[in-house]
């Protein structure tokens, strides 16, 4: 494929994929450490009880937050398979279904938040037992979100990774942000394999290293999409 031979519905995909990726990275960030965050007190299952229930509306638009980022990576994998299939359209399906399990696994942790907030209720029948045993479990239901997104980890380092060795095929974008890009990724899913068999191999690699630098190059990308668009300059070929 050459430059001149990038189509209309690549182009207007290259737009969505930059507005999907930009608003659902800054949806998902504001979800969690703005909304989600300060409600959660580590190790103390009653103090948290309390913020959720004094903070039910800012909770639940945490939760919004996070729905509303799987649809945007949704949106975001079905535009990015439209500008790389001409590349190798294997290649790009694989990259759009491992995005979609991730996709898939994330919503599961909204359905645990709802489920910690059912067993914080009123309820006649959570009468059968103790509050400080309701408030154990409703903390053990989102520390199960942890797990939902350490499980999908892996699918969406693939994902990137794909993509990032497709857009060094393409030569839509810098050689050296598809390079980072295909590095970060794999690193992505090396780490994320490692801590699914060793579960305290964050105190060796701070989890935040795990997926940042693959955030990092995902963010560009969009920006990249979003203001220069699939660049012609680039003499992209097969």
């Amino acid at each position: 494929m050459t430059a001149d031979k990038i189509d209309n519905s690549q182009r207007n995909a290259a737009k969505v994929a930059g507005i999907a990726g930009v608003l659902s990275f800054a949806l998902v960030v504001f979800g969690n450490y703005v909304l989600l965050s300060p409600l959660i007190i580590p190790r103390n299952a009653a103090d948290t009880a309390r913020n959720i229930l004094a903070h039910q509306t800012q909770f639940r638009l945490a939760l919004t937050c996070f729905i509303a980022y799987g649809v945007g990576t949704v949106v975001l994998l079905t535009a990015l398979y439209v500008i790389l299939a001409p590349i190798n359209r294997g290649l790009a399906l694989a990259g759009a279904l491992f995005r979609l399990v991730f996709a898939m696994l994330w919503l599961i942790a909204p359905i645990n938040s709802l489920g910690a907030l059912r067993l914080l209720g009123d309820m006649t029948y959570l009468q059968a037992f103790e509050p400080e045993r309701l408030q154990a479990l409703a903390r053990l239901q989102i520390a199960g979100s942890f797990d939902d997104y350490y499980v999908g980890l892996p699918f969406f380092g693939l994902a990137a990774t794909v993509c990032a060795y497709l857009w060094l095929k393409s030569k839509f974008i810098p050689r050296w942000l598809s390079i980072f890009g295909v590095i970060a990724s794999a690193w992505c899913v090396l780490c994320a394999f490692v801590y699914l068999i060793f579960p305290h191999f964050n105190a060796i690699v701070n989890d935040y290293i795990f997926d940042s630098p693959m955030a990092i190059f995902e963010l560009i990308v969009s920006f990249w999409l979003l203001f220069k668009g699939l660049s012609p300059q680039s003499e992209p070929s097969i």
